[in-house]
């Protein structure tokens, strides 16, 4: 599992002009899944987020994590983090999972992040043509993968 973690002031996920998904103060999170992701990746992924020091303490170091902020979180399904550009100038996604194999991770990994949160997470719809705004805090941005711990 990849993800791609945005601190932010405020975000919110649209579809078909809806809005289905905001938050004020916390985390946007594009997660993308690949095929041999599993449970340990799901639980080893969820608990580096939510104790991930990147919000301000009193004197503004980022000292403290979404647990300790009581931040909320949006997460969005993004299969074109796994995009190779290695050949050609159209990205290939044949290295993302599947939908039959990437929508049962997602739900996996939603459940295991608002266990270890402690409370609802907002998330974007899987499969469709989001709009995604935010007012990315800091900026801070943080690309975290599964596969080699960082």
């Amino acid at each position: 599992m990849k993800v791609v973690i945005q601190r932010v002031l405020k975000a919110n996920v649209s579809v078909e002009e809806t809005k289905i998904a905001s938050i004020d103060k916390g985390l946007l999170i594009l997660l993308g899944i690949v095929e041999d992701d599993n449970y340990e990746d799901i639980k080893w992924l969820s608990n580096k987020i939510v104790n991930l020091r990147i919000f301000g303490d009193a004197n503004d170091v980022m000292n403290l994590s979404l647990l300790d902020v009581s931040g909320d979180a949006i997460v969005v399904s993004q299969f074109t983090l796994h995009a190779s550009t290695k050949k050609g100038n159209r990205p290939s996604y044949i290295n993302a999972a599947k939908p039959d194999i990437a929508i049962p991770l997602y739900e996996a990994f939603l459940k295991q992040f608002q266990l270890d949160l402690g409370k609802q997470v907002q998330t974007g719809e899987f499969g469709a043509d989001m709009k995604v705004e935010l007012l990315n805090d800091g900026p801070v941005t943080i690309i975290i993968d599964s596969k080699n711990k960082e």
